[in-house]
């Protein structure tokens, strides 16, 4: 939304993806009205009536006529003197209220969407809603659920959330990357809902990738915290008893989502202006190359703050040095160090654009003043960019003003339909390790180890700087050896190097039963998150490819154990042979 907001301060028609309209729509454009295909798409940015006003040039240009909706009302920018004098405070630091705000929208659901669909929409353009609503918002329309359906409005949702990254869950970022084919036609997910919830997905047959119950699984963790307090606007899901059963032909069938009422509020996510950021990245070959490139970072910052003082500027107020090559991101785990080629990530951030100018073009220097092997700066020169940080609240839903349009035309203002609510207390979560139906009691010992990776899959994500870990057991009768080993502290211990030096909860590990799964969730982890971190891997994307080689030692064989669940006394219950009769 950030960037959305700074083009729009550059043209007054911008503010959306422009790509949606000129990539995704203009080229089939025909086609679509044709074969009377519904359209919905977030891609409005903070300007969705900009966006469809771009669409119905095209459908002019085309000879087409389309119907295309618009959701307002989650731009909260135009409230912002008034939300200032109310006191609100992040959601997760307690921080007060920002000045130098940015953006500020609500994540809306799925009702307004739903609503459009009904008043005739061929195509529904939003600004910032929850992903998943716009999978959910179709199947409200289509098979008319009420919004106290929760159940339903569940199972929609985790529709939605399993498809709402692509090829995500259809073979891409899988631990078992070497066994999805044709990555360069992978196909991009479709999912089949009945009236009762209860799904099928697949891809478009011929095309590259993999559906299977561990792609799938993978991507139910995604960017989850507590699965079983998945908060949604519409609705507070449940996937810790999802069960996700693989099918002939690339296909998985999905069930089990549960729901609860939705809070009374919803999410707001703003960005604020704290600084300015550059990063230097280059190359370094050669002998003891390691020990080049952190002399040649060291160099570089000391010239720039002999500058800073001759200037009277304050220090950098943030400094990251990573030599990548050399498994930096491994912290104490790390195996390579006399690699001879790196590069070297310099990455700085500073209260004032002037003093970070001045280190961008002490970078150059280096290049014919410091270590041989450098072979260049990626980019060229650093460029100079504002840091943007997030803040997230609560706003309550009573206080919001939606509204639908209809080809440039205000409609109506969307009025949710009378619905049960809930409040949350944090002290009412489940705890911590929850329950389980594996004691971790009396498992065999054994003299094997065993690296995580041989008996489980992972999937990492973000939130904000929070990031979270799926571990998926590769057989069931694994789940209780992973889970005795895999332990909040040991997660914690293992990403020790990354944390923020703060007090508090560090590592939650959440049961997932249903896909023999466990998730943590590892908080202030990502030095500030997105793009605040000065990090080479802000999100966490690596996170879970790094605890694949965690070792579970002491145990017995366990690969002998695998396939025989239905009879293993560590298992409550046994995969059985008919799986069509367990669907049924």
């Amino acid at each position: 939304m950030s960037l959305l907001v700074a083009g729009k301060h550059k043209n007054q028609n911008m503010g959306y993806a422009p790509d949606f309209v000129t990539v995704s729509m203009a080229p089939f454009i025909k086609d679509i009205k044709k074969k009377g295909i519904k359209i919905i798409s977030n891609a409005g940015g903070i300007n969705p009536s900009g966006c469809a006003k771009a669409l119905q040039e095209v459908c002019k240009e085309a000879g087409v006529e389309l119907s295309i909706a618009v959701v307002t009302g989650d731009d909260l920018m135009p409230q912002v003197r008034e939300l200032t004098k109310q006191g609100i405070t992040d959601m997760s630091s307690g921080q007060s209220f920002p000045d130098n705000l940015h953006s500020m929208n609500a994540y809306l659901g799925a009702g307004p969407i739903a609503r459009a669909l009904s008043l005739g929409a061929d195509v529904v353009i939003t600004g910032r809603c929850v992903d998943s609503a716009m999978v959910l918002a179709p199947l409200i329309h289509k098979y008319g659920w009420t919004m106290d359906q929760h159940d339903l409005l569940a199972a929609g949702s985790l529709a939605g959330h399993l498809i709402e990254c692509g090829a995500q869950a259809t073979g891409g970022i899988f631990t078992d990357w070497q066994k999805v084919p044709n990555w360069d036609n992978i196909g991009f997910p479709i999912v089949m809902c009945g009236s009762d919830g209860q799904f099928v997905l697949t891809k478009p047959p011929g095309t590259g990738g993999l559906v299977s119950r561990a792609t799938v699984c993978e991507q139910l963790l995604y960017e989850v915290a507590n699965p079983a307090l998945y908060f949604l606007p519409d609705v507070v899901c449940d996937f810790t008893n999802v069960e996700i059963e693989e099918l002939p032909n690339d296909a998985v069938f999905v069930t089990g989502a549960r729901g609860s009422p939705p809070s009374g509020e919803y999410k707001v996510s703003a960005t604020y202006l704290d600084g300015y950021r550059a990063t230097a990245v280059a190359t370094v070959g050669g002998g003891r190359a390691k020990e080049k490139a952190e002399l040649t970072a060291k160099a570089i910052l000391k010239r720039c703050r002999r500058i800073f003082h001759q200037l009277n500027l304050e220090d950098f107020s943030n400094v990251e040095v990573q030599i990548l090559g050399t498994e930096n991101m491994f912290g104490p785990h790390a195996r390579s160090q006399k690699t001879r080629e790196v590069v070297l990530w310099l990455a700085v951030t500073h209260n004032q654009k002037k003093a970070l100018e001045f280190f961008s073009r002490e970078v150059a220097p280096a290049g014919t003043g410091m270590a041989p092997g450098l072979c260049g700066v990626v980019g060229g020169r650093p460029k100079v960019s504002p840091v943007l940080k997030f803040f997230s609240f609560l706003y309550p839903k009573n206080n919001m003003k939606i509204s639908l349009e209809m080809n440039g035309v205000f409609t109506e203002t969307y009025e949710p339909p009378d619905a049960p609510t809930a409040e949350y207390l944090k002290q009412a979560y489940p705890p911590t390790n929850g329950q389980s139906r594996y004691t971790g009691q009396d498992l065999p010992i054994g003299d094997c180890v065993f690296r995580l990776e041989d008996l489980a899959y992972t999937r990492s994500g973000d939130k904000g700087n929070d990031a979270n870990i799926g571990v998926i057991a590769r057989d069931p009768s694994y789940l209780p050896y992973i889970r005795q080993a895999l332990t909040a502290e040991a997660v914690e211990y293992y990403f020790s190097h990354l944390f923020a030096n703060t007090s508090g909860t560090k590592v939650e590990r959440f049961d997932v039963p249903g896909i023999s799964g466990l998730n943590f969730v590892l908080h202030q982890v990502l030095g500030g998150g997105g793009i605040a971190s000065l990090r080479s891997d802000p999100q966490g994307k690596a996170f879970g490819q790094m605890l694949l080689d965690f070792e579970i030692s002491g145990v017995p064989d366990l690969s002998v154990m695998k396939n025989t669940a239905a009879t293993h006394p560590l298992t409550e219950k046994g995969v059985p042979d008919n799986h069509s009769e367990k669907r049924k």
